[in-house]
């Protein structure tokens, strides 16, 4: 157990550091999406107290938008691509996508998912690190490329062989 919570803390405190270092924001309700967003992250597969990059798996975010007036509108979902032989993925979403023909949208809040994984071996969800019930999109690092993108980063999310049974969680989500 030790050795699978270091595997966690200690590059993702690193990671914390870092962002902190480079001034990250926070994405606010109602923030206009002025800017392309990226969502990275690893997914793994549990099997006993070892931990494998899962190459294949899919994750998913999913925003909550609003027009101009704060109405509620449409979902937004954007599927990362498939993750490398290291796990990572990459979900990226446009301000293209989140427009309306006619009216202005605002992105309200997004949440990133675990949705699919390739292996039969490897292949229920998990909520660590809220895989299951969403985890959402907080702070961000701005890349000033061409894109300028917000990128932000989550998880790392696991699969598993079994399902597991959260309590937490009504019915499993």
């Amino acid at each position: 157990m030790a050795q699978t919570c270091s595997i966690f803390f200690i590059p993702y405190m690193m990671l914390l550091l870092s962002l902190l270092a480079a001034g990250v924001a926070t994405i606010t309700e109602g923030e206009l999406l002025s800017s392309m967003i990226g969502v990275q992250g690893l997914i793994y597969c549990k099997q006993g107290s070892k931990l494998t990059p899962l190459q294949g798996a899919v994750a998913r975010v999913t925003c909550e938008r609003a027009d101009e007036y704060g109405y509620e509108a449409e979902d937004v979902t954007v599927l990362s691509q498939a993750t490398d032989a290291k796990g990572y993925f990459l979900a990226t979403l446009s301000s293209s996508e989140v427009k309306d023909y006619k009216k202005v949208m605002k992105i309200k809040e997004c949440r990133a998912f675990l949705e699919l994984s390739p292996s039969d071996t490897c292949s229920f969800p998990t909520e660590i690190n809220r895989g299951i019930s969403g985890a959402i999109l907080q702070n961000y690092r701005l890349l000033e490329n061409k894109l300028k993108m917000k990128l932000f980063t989550v998880g790392p999310f696991v699969f598993s062989p079994e399902e597991t049974h959260d309590k937490s969680i009504p019915n499993g989500y």
